[in-house]
């Protein structure tokens, strides 16, 4: 069963944003808590001919611990998500399921939680790659974005790759590589990071939901 939806969704069936806490933020995970999500798998997010995949590296210990994607607070994933027009407004990631809505889901290359990407081993990133081949082959997104130019490089065998659209396809579906969102990727900053997935969203043919301005 498809998780895409025809045409653009109207503004009053996408859910609104739901109020905080009265502290205005969103509680964290304890410190307990964070180690207790070491190796943890966090689901996928996937349904059938999906417009795009978006694909992590691996789970962080705070979605880990929450059980959602990209759920670290300085993450850069969701305001380039809404910024480039993919989203009509910020998501948090609890929210998460509304993308499948959107034709949109997530996944990651190596499935298990860790505090760092550099703490996966090469094995577990090539055995990664063979992993979403299979996954790309039986779900059949129309584009599989995969955010990390390291990761990709080591889980394809290309090792010069870079941001933009690849010349590999994986069956019918076609591959770009975007920027590594997280908040310590220094290289990226939020407009350029967000200019890169509206170059994807473009590619991809779908809607503008971006802010007007």
């Amino acid at each position: 069963m498809s998780g895409r939806t025809e045409g653009t969704p109207p503004e009053a069936d996408f859910p609104p944003s739901r109020a905080r806490a009265s502290s205005g933020r969103v509680p964290g995970p304890s410190r307990a808590e964070l180690e207790a999500a070491r190796s943890k798998v966090v689901p996928d997010l996937l349904a059938e001919d999906l417009d795009v995949l978006f694909c992590g590296i691996n789970p962080g210990l705070v979605s880990g611990a929450l059980g959602h994607h990209f759920a670290n607070p300085g993450t850069r994933f969701w305001p380039a998500l809404h910024r480039s027009g993919f989203t009509p407004r910020r998501l948090r990631p609890d929210e998460e399921d509304v993308l499948l809505s959107l034709g949109l889901g997530i996944t990651n290359v190596v499935a298990r939680t860790t505090a760092q990407a550099d703490e996966l081993s090469r094995e577990e990133i090539v055995e990664g790659g063979r992993t979403l081949r299979r996954k790309v082959l039986l779900w059949r997104p129309r584009w599989l974005a995969v955010l990390g130019v390291t990761a990709y490089r080591q889980a394809f065998g290309d090792r010069g790759a870079k941001v933009g659209h690849q010349a590999m396809e994986i069956g019918g579906t076609r591959v770009w590589l975007l920027p590594n969102p997280s908040g310590r990727n220094a290289h990226w900053q939020p407009g350029p990071l967000a200019e890169e997935f509206a170059r994807l969203r473009v590619a991809a043919g779908l809607p503008d939901h971006s802010p007007a301005t």
